[in-house]
């Protein structure tokens, strides 16, 4: 079993805060202001409760958006997801709960932003730190709700008691993620205390994807060259299948060379991951509570045909028919054998690893430049190398060349290398919308058009009726 990881460390402290609103509710009245936030030891407590909402629904959230794509399906109730016609009312309902999870972290990180620089025992630098790790969530929060709802009410630790507050534009809500995220970079350690908590190179690493995503390719290009010339992180070299499944995602890791930022989840009873139980098949006998295979692919899908079968990531689908047919594919990305629970698998899900680093790089610098260069396409090829079980350093044959592309031939190289190496990471769909590639890969994937109400989720009917600042006609989505 895993041991040290923040995850661990901090398990009888982490839902101190508990998650629900009326509890949070009363905290300041009791602990949470008076007596509370007057030490480290207290204001870590409080800063825990921000993980606990986005723990909750992190393996929801991916496998949604990777039933949006061009590889993925969803099956059952999930099964909607494929149509690209917008959601019905029961996945209008599963997203207002991820969106209330998203709106619970802020809400907690809003009560440490507040109330830790009141402290009577805790050091400036204490301080410091943990509202550069609120700021750091808040941020990671409102990237998810601002590339999924689009403009967003902005909650923060000056208004969050407000019951009114209007919906901010996109701009405005990108224009908070990267204040946040600024100070996170200048006030997060070096070193975590813990491992799960984010650093530094972990904020350089959430602002490159930020600028990445705003087009801002220079900024992305150098906030991900500051994290490769750390030196800090490298990938895990692969020879196998196996390896994939154990030695990179297992769920008996602390951590890997790789690991920038992940959540943490543990073989415990409410602490684990329920993403297994979403993927798994119970003929494939790599989850001993089974699962509900709920999100699939196809062998005739035409990424997964085009895909080279000599690339280790393609050998992570099984073929399972259960009812849909002999090319059915299952994920076998992640696999526990041991967990305690069908919601509680021990495997982590990675937010930010190392290989995202030099593939936010590859297409930020080729960007940049208006064409590849040769670092662009070195860092590509690094990815490129251990997906074929290949020293990631030395050269190989299977590399890309430089001469062979431009600026948006590297681009798309870089996608399709993104899109093999980030399944089940919740990645392809946002890289797809970024790109205004969502259109025509949909369509030559599934055969489908994206209807307008797709591209976003709805906002949710109970923030529409309890947001007295939102109007319920000119506030909503297009399409619902």
């Amino acid at each position: 079993m895993k041991r040290g990881a923040y995850g661990l460390l901090t398990l009888s402290v982490l839902f101190t805060l508990p998650a629900c609103d009326d509890a949070l509710q009363e905290a300041p009245k009791t602990v949470a202001v008076e007596n509370f936030y007057n030490t480290a030891d207290e204001v870590e407590t409080a800063t825990n409760a921000i993980y606990s909402p986005l723990r909750s629904t992190r393996a929801e959230q991916i496998a949604v958006l990777d039933a949006h794509t061009d590889w993925g399906y969803g099956r059952g109730s999930r099964a909607q997801y494929n149509d690209f016609a917008g959601l019905n009312s029961g996945n209008m309902n599963a997203a207002t709960a991820r969106w209330n999870s998203f709106y619970q972290a802020i809400r907690n990180a809003n009560l440490v932003i507040s109330n830790a620089p009141n402290g009577k025992n805790i050091s400036a630098t204490d301080i410091a730190k943990y509202v550069a790790e609120a700021k750091f969530l808040r941020a990671l929060s409102y990237f998810d709700l601002v590339r999924n709802w689009g403009g967003v009410p902005i909650r923060t630790e000056s208004n969050y008691t407000e019951i009114g507050v209007k919906r901010s534009t996109v701009p405005e809500v990108y224009e908070l993620i990267l204040a946040d995220l600024t100070e996170a970079e200048k006030n997060l350690p070096d070193e975590p205390k813990h491992v799960g908590r984010p650093t530094k190179l972990a904020a350089k690493t959430m602002l490159a994807d930020v600028y990445l995503t705003l087009k801002r390719y220079p900024e992305a290009r150098d906030k991900a060259n500051e994290v490769i010339k750390a030196n800090k992180y490298s990938l895990v070299p692969v020879t196998k299948k196996e390896d994939f499944q154990l030695k990179l995602f297992g769920p008996d890791l602390l951590t890997t060379s790789e690991e920038i930022f992940y959540f943490k989840y543990a073989r415990q009873v409410g602490q684990g991951n329920f993403m297994l139980w979403i993927l798994n098949h119970p003929n494939t006998k790599l989850f001993n509570f089974g699962g509900a295979y709920a999100h699939y692919s196809d062998q005739n899908n035409p990424f997964y045909k085009a895909w080279d079968n000599q690339d280790i990531r393609k050998s992570l689908w099984d073929v399972v028919n259960f009812g849909l047919g002999a090319t059915t594919l299952v994920s076998s990305k992640y696999v526990e054998p041991a967990a305690v629970s069908q919601n509680d698998a021990g495997n982590d899900l990675p937010i930010y690893r190392y290989a995202e680093v030099l593939l936010i790089f590859a297409e930020a610098a080729s960007q940049a430049d208006n064409g590849p260069t040769p670092e662009a396409v070195e860092a590509l090829n690094q990815v490129h190398r251990r997906a074929y079980g290949q020293n990631p350093n030395q050269p190989s044959a299977i590399d890309f060349k430089q001469e062979d592309y431009n600026a948006q031939t590297f681009q798309d190289l870089v996608l399709q290398e993104r899109a093999y190496e980030f399944i089940f990471e919740g990645k392809r769909w946002l890289d797809l919308k970024r790109t205004n590639k969502a259109q025509e890969a949909i369509l030559n994937g599934k055969g489908k058009t994206i209807a307008e109400a797709h591209y976003l989720w709805p906002i949710p009917l109970d923030e529409l009726s309890f947001n007295t600042a939102l109007n319920a006609t000119t506030d909503q989505n297009p399409g619902y």
